[in-house]
């Protein structure tokens, strides 16, 4: 078998301790393979291994792959992770089918009005990224912002508001890792009861944390969607976009 199979096969089986250790069904963990700076050859080897749900972070070498591999199109589940300037919203909401990277109202406002040039597309799954650690070089609305943001959104067309993705500053130690997940859990399940009846909160039901050093710390605080890049496809090369 590939190195990629192995990966797969091996990370799958941490989501499952992982989430047994933390009395949860691992059924309920999601697996994003982040195929950011990889070949559109490396995704396709992942989707013959059974993975259908990739991510990347830059707008053009993501849509660059969602074209290339147009022919498998309809096994295939893309999301849009990283950082979205207004100039590039047209492009996502043509391509992608989730984006877990908005954190302004403006972002999605310019989402919502695009998703509706393409009819024949379905609604664009949305999640609002918290800056759970407060760093001014990461993106993502505050904590005590983020129920505000979600209300606004809740209200647009075209897009379905699905919940919260984070990224926690990196830190070894599980303890701190586990904290940062709580928090952003918390601020999840609090928007979560304080809308069960409101229809723009029919599918919240996803939050987003977890890669490839910290896995086990969010499946253990509740993450429903896992994104791991480097466990599966191996370390890559920094490259700016």
């Amino acid at each position: 078998m590939n190195s990629i199979v192995v990966n797969l096969i091996q990370v799958r089986n941490r989501i499952e301790l992982a989430a047994l250790a933390s009395k949860r069904e691992p059924e309920g963990i999601e697996l994003l393979a982040v195929s950011k700076t990889f070949p559109a050859s490396a995704v396709e080897e992942a989707m013959h291994a059974g993975q259908s749900a990739f991510g990347e972070n830059y707008v053009q070498e993501g849509v660059d792959k969602i074209v290339q591999l147009e022919k498998l199109r309809p096994w295939l589940v893309w999301h849009f992770i990283g950082p979205l300037q207004s100039n590039k919203t047209r492009e996502v909401a043509q391509h992608f089918d989730w984006v877990h990277s908005v954190d302004r109202l403006k972002i999605a406002e310019r989402l919502s009005t695009q998703r509706g040039e393409f009819p024949h597309l379905a609604e664009l799954q949305v999640c609002v990224q918290v800056n759970v650690s407060e760093e001014d070089s990461k993106s993502g609305v505050a904590l005590t912002e983020a129920e505000a943001l979600c209300d606004a959104i809740s209200k647009l067309p075209n897009i379905a508001l699905r919940g919260l993705m984070a990224i926690p500053a990196p830190n070894p130690d599980p303890k701190i890792q586990r904290e940062a997940f709580s928090a952003v859990r918390d601020c999840f399940q609090r928007i979560q009861s304080s809308h069960l009846v409101d229809p723009g909160y029919q599918f919240f039901d996803t939050l987003s944390m977890g890669m490839s050093d910290d896995l086990e710390a969010a499946i253990a605080e509740g993450s429903t969607m896992v994104r791991i890049g480097t466990a599966i496809f191996g370390k890559r090369d920094k490259i700016t976009k």
